[in-house]
This record gives structure tokens, sequence and C-alpha cells, in this order.
């Protein structure tokens, strides 16, 4: 009898460890998302800062400088948005996986161990 009332809780304690793994793989892929949303922000800011300078001379005009402004102005704003998006997906995904293991801590029967002191 004692094997079968184990088995629930070490059922709980696998899905617990799952979603504390789901939760470390959600944070890593928030982290990689916050790097690739700051390198784009520096994408665009030096595809902003280049087209007005070729405009007042301070850049040499040339075609291929002109090209490759617009391409980081364009890029960062393509990966910007997507990265936010997948962000934001991911921390409402580890919101909820922690929601969900809080929830299934809180209904384990855990006990308090006297340290004795």
């Amino acid at each position: 009898m004692a094997a079968e009332e184990s088995e629930p809780d070490g059922d709980v304690r696998d899905e617990i460890a799952r979603l504390e793994a789901q939760i470390e793989a959600l944070a890593e892929t928030i982290e990689s998302c916050r790097k690739l949303i700051l390198m784009a922000k520096i994408a665009i800011a030096c595809g902003a800062i280049a087209m007005p300078a070729m405009l007042f001379g301070a850049i040499r005009d040339d075609l291929a400088v002109l090209t490759g402004a617009m391409a980081a102005l364009l890029g960062g704003i393509v990966v910007l948005g997507s990265n936010r998006s997948t962000s934001n997906q991911a921390l409402a995904r580890m919101k909820a996986a922690e929601a969900r293991r809080t929830a299934l801590i809180d209904g384990l029967e855990l006990r308090e161990v006297d340290v004795g002191t």
C-alpha cells in the first residue's frame, strides 16, 4: 500500500522536474531574444544614422553604403519585431509553467523536518 501511495508523488515530482527544465529552456530563449533585440536596435540606429549622414555629406555618397544602411534599418526592424514577439510568447509560457509548478508543489503534502538545535 505504501508503494502505491508514493507513485503519485513520484509522478508529481517528475512533472515538477519537467516543468523546471521547461522553465530553464524558456529563460534561455528569452535571454537569447534579449540579445538579438539589442543587436537589432543597434542595426536600426546605424542604418538610421548613416542615411542622414550621407545626405549631409558626412559619409561619402555611395550606393553600397546606402544599400547597407537601408538593409540594416529594415533588417533591424524585422529582427526586433520577430524576437520581441518570440520573447513575449516565451515569457507567457514560462509564467504558465511556473504557476503550474507552484500549484504542484503546493499540492504535495510536505512535512517539516526538525533540525534539532
